[in-house]
């Protein structure tokens, strides 16, 4: 499925702009390939503070189709023959000769309509990046290519925003380096890349031309010194790492939900913020609970401790309910201590509790335990239909194997068991459960919700083995309806709108309409918050540069300190680095910045870290400003201190360097 990355060539040069940062030089020219790179190339040369020209390049079209490129012909008088396509077309040196002649009068009125009487720019022993909207088959490119070659220059860059594979690895050994910004696995054409792809009329060519050229000397200057000036008079500085009470409840503002997003999942200081942050709400706020991306029973453990309940003497031991990797996301000292402060608080507001809350779907086994042992102490009748229904199950090891099994025909669907169970516990009042007048609503609750995660996750686990898309879906859209049900349950124990603060990653919680995952078809939950509760929420991302994580090297693997390599340039991490400020907050849903606006590379860690294929495995494209309405930079982080042992993996270990090349 073709994805739309870019709004429009404008926002496509921005985008490239933040990759070509390292040829801010005084002797860089842009050359744009006119019609559809010159607005690209405008905003290239923009950023740059680099001089603008258009090199004008036509392509010789068959005359029994047009669409079939013979080869092309440029300024300068250079010609690039296709011979296996004038064989095929059995196309002769005469006729080639009328069209290179009819196509080089074209060309001549082109170059007189983009710049009049005016020559190209003067390229000798200069930097020339050759831009264009988009590389498909690469022909007038290539002719671009030769004909600068001819111009004596230092060195040679194509940039484009996006390229066929083997069109990208071709040019890429021809000139001196090459620049894009995306080489997508299923390239569907250029075209594709864009929402917008309307052609520039000459008129509006000739006014980009003008303007670059007329760039006053200040505004070069300005230019020159990059986005980053931009961001640095929008960055709020944190010396402590959070914003002061004050600016966190200007930023949140009425919100009801407040999502607090982090880039890894083993990263201290993200969470240290978070939690700092949160008891900021719940003491000035009023905020009533806390919804965490963890595992529904789990997290229901944690709060009973929480709230005075259960048998967990301290908050280490109410965490041992996580045993399924990966413990070191909730089981670490910060989340410890924050549990603890949770208890305390309640201990001195006992009228008002704070909850702790998991949405994940993981534990499809586990809650369906919880829901037979709630029945068994409520109405052991329910509870052995209950026990019948999810027994099947039992032929299976594990969650993976029962989706694989059901997917694949090869074991029981237990689809219309789990709505079935979910069913009767809805139906099901307060007065036909055997309670002997102490029912508890929580409990209820809390066991309910384990039947609606049982239903979602068996649909889950099928459509692992089926669409990514699918699967992800599915996981962010429990989440936002266990949000839904959490919030109605709130309301009715307290007979007031409720407010929730939560923890997820960036990933699920930065709306993924501003994604290219979400051009495919990913939705995630901070996305649903904002479409179905306009208006009550604030998006709270964080970013960081380098420093070390907390990972495994694969699924289930044991967690270790690594080093996180330095982010790559044109991601909005190295953009946010180029400030020079440590620690900083972006008011990214008041204060314009236009390099956020743009599409960027974001950096996403979860569990899993592998900085030896980093590009490929933790970068995606996406536009800042749209996916939060703040972003909090630390720019050297620390790994996690979980509470369990782990394997200490130091930055100097040979395989993981401290740098990183640069990646297309």
């Amino acid at each position: 499925m073709a994805t739309s990355v870019f709004r429009d060539r404008h926002e496509a040069g921005r985008t490239l702009a933040t990759l070509l940062d390292r040829f801010r030089e005084p002797d860089t020219v842009v050359l744009a390939l006119p019609r559809g790179g010159v607005p690209v190339a405008y905003e290239v040369a923009q950023a740059l503070g680099a001089p603008l020209d258009v090199l004008v390049v036509r392509r010789l079209g068959s005359p029994g189709n047009s669409e079939l490129a013979l080869g092309a012909i440029a300024s300068g008088g250079v010609l690039v023959t296709n011979r296996d396509v004038l064989a095929a077309e059995r196309v002769g040196p005469d006729v080639l000769e009328r069209i290179a002649r009819a196509e080089g009068r074209e060309l001549r009125r082109r170059e007189h309509a983009y710049r009049g009487e005016r020559p190209l720019l003067d390229v000798t022993g200069r930097t020339v990046i050759l831009v264009d909207d988009g590389l498909a088959t690469g022909a007038t490119m290539d002719v671009a290519v030769r004909t600068v070659y001819r111009m004596h220059p230092a060195r040679v860059v194509v940039a484009v925003p996006v390229a066929l594979e083997a069109t990208y690895a071709g040019l890429r050994a021809r000139v001196d380096e090459m620049v894009c910004a995306r080489v997508p696995a299923g390239f569907a054409g250029v075209s594709a890349e864009y929402r917008d792809f309307t052609p520039s009329s000459d008129e509006e060519i000739r006014d980009m031309l003008g303007r670059a050229v007329q760039l006053p000397a200040g505004e070069q200057r300005a230019a020159a010194t990059g986005p980053e000036v931009g961001v640095r008079s929008a960055a709020t500085p944190l010396p402590d790492g959070v914003p002061s009470d004050d600016v966190l409840l200007d930023l949140v503002g009425d919100a009801r939900y407040v999502l607090i997003g982090e880039a890894t999942h083993g990263t201290s200081e993200f969470y240290a913020a978070r939690a700092r942050m949160t008891r900021a709400l719940v003491e000035l706020a009023g905020f009533d609970a806390v919804a965490v991306e963890a595992d529904w029973p789990d997290a229901h453990r944690a709060n009973r401790y929480i709230r005075g309940r259960g048998d967990d003497s301290d908050a280490e031991q109410a965490l041992r309910g996580f045993q399924r990797f990966p413990m070191w996301m909730w089981r670490n000292t910060v989340v410890r201590d924050f549990v603890e402060w949770l208890r305390e608080y309640n201990g001195r507001a006992p009228a008002r509790t704070v909850d702790f809350y998991g949405l994940d779907l993981y534990s499809m086994r586990r809650s369906a335990a919880e829901v037979i042992g709630y029945l068994d102490r409520v109405d052991p009748a329910a509870a052995r239909r209950a026990r019948d229904r999810y027994a099947c199950f039992d032929q299976h090891t594990d969650e993976q194997h029962y989706g694989y099994a059901a997917a694949f025909g090869a074991g029981d669907d237990c689809a219309d068991a789990v709505v079935a169970q979910l069913t009767e516990m809805q139906r099901m009042s307060t007065r036909e459960l055997r309670t002997d007048g102490h029912s508890d609503p929580d409990e209820r609750f809390y066991a309910e919700q384990n039947a609606r995660l049982v239903t979602a996750a068996e649909q889950y686990y099928r459509a692992m083995f089926g669409s990514r898309v699918s699967s992800w879906n599915l996981r962010d859209e429990h989440m936002f309806a266990t949000l839904t049900a959490l919030r109605a349950h709130l309301r009715q124990r307290s007979d007031s709108e409720p407010k929730v603060v939560v923890w997820a990653h960036n990933s699920h919680l930065g709306d993924a309409r501003a994604t290219e995952l979400g051009s495919a078809g990913e939705l995630n939950l901070g996305q649903l918050v904002r479409q179905n509760c306009p208006g009550e929420s604030c998006i709270l991302g964080f970013t960081t540069h380098t420093g070390t994580v907390l990972a495994a090297d694969e699924w289930d693997g044991r967690p270790r300190v690594k080093r996180l390599r330095p982010s790559l340039p044109g991601s909005v991490e190295n953009l946010l680095h180029r400030t020079g400020i440590e620690r900083f907050l972006l008011r990214l849903d008041r204060d314009p910045i236009p390099a956020l606006a743009a599409p960027q590379l974001e950096r996403a860690i979860g569990v899993v870290y592998r900085p030896d294929n980093e590009r490929r495995s933790h970068y995606f494209h996406a536009r800042p400003a749209d996916r939060f309405d703040a972003l909090l930079h630390i720019d050297e982080t620390s790994a996690l201190t979980p509470l369990d042992l782990v394997a200490y993996r130091g930055p100097d270990e040979p395989g993981i360097p401290t740098s990183t090349p640069f990646e297309p």
